[in-house]
């Protein structure tokens, strides 16, 4: 098996993406991987908040170009998508730029971009959300993802601030807000759209309850590190996106629908 060095650029109070990033990926068929975290200082979901720990990516880095990695991943999605539309690009050059200059040139991906790449690869265009900001940075959110194309039927903000409460938010109330939602006419849903906030228990019952392709801002890390690497992104156990497959469908039109039509088949 071949090992790659996946790097992590994290907020200080985030303990699930580095939970669930490494479970997922533990699972891959050809390949080995280690993960090598920086720590932004963050404690609330706010604007503010947010800014100032925008503004300590360059130190983290420099840290992780030490390590010599292979793929680093941003990740805090609402810390890109509250800057405004297209920030996932301007970050994700950036932080290229700044590895470039320290002769370092992995992968370099951020939660935000990922979850943009993984909706596209499914084909889908009409989505639903779960959140667990509070509302006016759910309404950046949705947003952010309404300016890259995609139409947001409906969406729940769990209006949780305090970061280390959204990684204990139990499994129950993400469910019963997901099914609270319109999903009429849905090509996907997004069940956790933060990497924060726990997800990887969800994604199979959420699937087999709703009849459609679900992920979350982990899977969807998962799902764009593995393309990036030129791996295989199939994981078992990771819903639909992650399944046999769905690489070779991704992108396609009407992935969606197809990927619908394998789930009522299941049935």
């Amino acid at each position: 098996m071949t090992a790659h060095r996946i790097g992590l650029v994290v907020p200080s109070s985030n303990v699930t993406v580095e939970t669930e990033v490494p479970a997922l990926l533990a699972r891959h068929a050809q390949a080995r991987f280690s993960f090598h975290s920086s720590r932004m200082r963050m404690h609330t979901v706010s604007p503010e908040e947010l800014r100032a720990m925008n503004a300590q990516r360059g130190r983290c880095i420099d840290e992780l170009a030490d390590a010599g990695v292979d793929a680093l991943l941003y990740a805090c999605l609402v810390a890109i998508m509250a800057q405004g539309p297209g920030e996932h690009r301007r970050t994700e050059d950036a932080v290229t730029a700044q590895l470039a200059k320290a002769g370092q040139r992995p992968a370099v991906l951020s939660s935000a971009g990922a979850l943009v790449e993984a909706l596209a690869a499914l084909g889908a265009s009409r989505i639903a959300l779960v959140m667990p900001y509070l509302r006016p940075l759910a309404e950046q959110v949705v947003a952010y993802l309404e300016s890259e194309g995609f139409e947001v039927l409906d969406w729940a903000a769990l209006e949780v601030g305090d970061n280390a409460e959204v990684g204990c938010i139990p499994a129950d109330r993400v469910l019963k807000a997901a099914r609270g939602l319109n999903r009429s006419g849905a090509d996907a849903l997004v069940i956790s759209a933060c990497v924060q906030m726990p997800s990887l228990e969800l994604i199979g019952p959420a699937e087999e309850e709703f009849g459609l392709p679900v992920l979350s801002a982990a899977t969807a890390g998962a799902y764009t590190l593995l393309r990036h690497l030129g791996l295989p992104a199939v994981l078992p156990g990771a819903g639909l996106l992650l399944a046999a497959g769905q690489s070779a469908r991704g992108g396609a039109p009407g992935a969606a629908k197809m990927a619908g039509a394998t789930l009522q088949s299941r049935s």
